[in-house]
Parts: structure tokens; sequence; C-alpha cells
């Protein structure tokens, strides 16, 4: 099997220089790494709550699809993780809104911290 490291400057690189991809291409597939809010210039987290974290995170997923020759279409499965799941409603209708009328499969769960203090993070996983 081979696989073919995905690198693009329109999403952030790895946090703080850690030991891992933006995503890996492999047997068909795109395996997007988690996303959280980060804007790809500065490295710094989108600030205004939930709205504006989930159309950043969102963004940077997409950058990172379209640089693996894939898009929201291809999408197949994404993992949520929000650090409050009482902002379930306000990322369910941004998500809804931008990944389009055929979704992937989903999970969405609460977790207790996320990097930078983010309040959302997901990863997917695409066709190529």
């Amino acid at each position: 099997m081979t696989k073919q490291v995905i690198r693009t400057e329109t999403a952030p690189a790895p946090f703080q220089g850690a030991p891992y991809n933006q995503a890996i291409v492999a047997n068909g597939f795109v395996f997007v790494s988690g996303q959280v809010a980060l804007r790809p210039g500065d490295k710094e987290l989108v600030d205004g709550g939930i709205g504006p974290q989930t159309e950043q995170v969102l963004n940077n997923l997409e950058a990172i699809l379209i640089a693996a020759g894939s898009s929201f279409a291809n999408l197949v499965k994404t993992t949520v993780f929000l650090q409050n799941l009482g902002d379930f409603a306000s990322m369910n209708e941004i998500y809804a809104r931008r990944i389009g009328d055929t979704p992937p499969a989903r999970s969405t769960v609460e977790v207790a911290k996320l990097p930078t203090g983010a309040l959302i993070e997901i990863e997917a996983v695409a066709t190529v």
C-alpha cells in the first residue's frame, strides 16, 4: 500500500509541529486529521463562539479535501468533537448547510478539552 501525504498552505499546519499530517491518501480514501478553528495564515483561534469556529473548521477541512483531489461531496464519515454538547444545534445548522444534501455518516461526541481552547474539532474520511 502506498500513502500520499497531503499538505496545503490553505489550512493550518500540524499543531505546534506535532507528528501528524493534515491528511493521508491511501487506497482511494483521504483521511483528514482533526481540524480546529485556527486561521491558516496566523494560526490564531477564531473568536466569536461555536458559529464562527464551525465555519473555520469546515473551511480548513474543505481546503485539505481539495488539496487531496476530493470535496465535501465525497465525504463518507466525519467525527465531530464538541467541548459542550449544548453547542450541537448551532454546529449542526452550519454543518448541514455547508456539507450539502448527501451528508456522510457522522458521530458527535462531547470532550473535556480541545487543543488551543477550541470549541469544536472535526476529522473526516472521504473518497478521492
